[in-house]
């Protein structure tokens, strides 16, 4: 639906009560003036939700972009992430309130752990920082970030509070449907991050079964993999710089796909679909 120029989406209740879009924008790789143009155009087409991290060198781009448009802060719901170098509870502590200053807000939406690095094995004190955060006013909700089952078994376990949102790799060729059921078992959304897949590495797009379903609903291929996505209860976060793919990605709330077809594009999924070998069972990003 288009009202007053910009798109509506639907939403997602998290189970600590916060709503959140049913889509995202990805801002991974954007920076500078080209990346303030291409959130300010993202936030004016009707996008609510905002993704960053830390280790995107760009809260300060994506604050500037905020500050450049006309939507009320109040309206945005914007996300950052905490690295895996400062898991220890005072480093993340002082690294949320860099990543507010950074970006000049006086608080985020929602704060995740980046990776777990069970490795190093911190997350569970990088945890308790962002409890202690989101008491302090610093976030509103807490959430993590490519964490298996394990790892969100041992957050309940040391701290009895689990996230309300898991942003995990999930795209056609790696379904994860055993760990979106851990999620949804557990009240926690699953977020899909580079949904829509990472250059010529994981062409999904080009996928003929995407191509039929684009061809027979009359929708790109973006849009039914991101329809796909929304109609298992899945919050894709896509990018893009150009405001008419920014629009498609959010123009997909006017058609639904059959169980079907849909299953159609279950059957693409991969036991090694990963774009990459950043597996979180042993994987570490500081």
């Amino acid at each position: 639906m288009i009202i007053g120029g910009y798109i509506l989406t639907e939403t997602y209740t998290l189970a600590d009560g916060l709503v959140v879009p049913k889509i995202g924008f990805g801002t991974y790789k954007l920076t500078g003036a080209t990346g303030v143009n291409a959130i300010t155009s993202a936030i004016d087409a009707g996008y609510r939700l905002l993704d960053t991290a830390v280790n995107y060198e760009n809260e300060g781009m994506v604050g500037e972009a905020i500050r450049r448009t006309a939507v009320p802060r109040a309206q945005l719901t914007i996300t950052s992430k905490l690295p895996g170098r400062h898991h220890h509870y005072q480093e993340a502590i002082a690294t949320i309130e860099e990543s507010l200053y950074r970006a000049g807000l006086d608080y985020y939406d929602l704060y995740l752990i980046h990776w777990p690095n069970p490795i190093t094995g911190q997350y569970v004190e990088a945890w308790q920082a962002l409890i202690d955060a989101q008491r302090f006013g610093l976030v509103r909700s807490i959430g993590v970030s490519n964490f298996l089952p394990e790892h969100l078994e041992k957050l309940q376990k040391e701290t009895g509070i689990l996230p309300v949102i898991n942003q995990i790799e999930l795209h056609p060729y790696f379904n994860q449907a055993a760990q979106r059921q851990f999620d949804t078992n557990h009240q926690i959304l699953t977020e899909a991050w580079s949904p829509l897949g990472r250059g010529t590495r994981n062409n999904v797009l080009q996928d003929p079964v995407i191509q039929q379903l684009a061809e027979k609903y009359h929708h790109t291929a973006g849009q039914i993999i991101l329809r796909w996505q929304t109609q298992m209860n899945v919050l894709p976060i896509p990018k893009s710089t150009h405001l008419k793919r920014q629009i498609e990605n959010l123009t997909i709330f006017d058609f639904e796909l059959s169980d079907t077809d849909r299953a159609k594009i279950d059957a693409l999924t991969k036991v090694d679909g990963r774009y990459s070998q950043q597996d979180p069972a042993k994987y570490e990003e500081f």
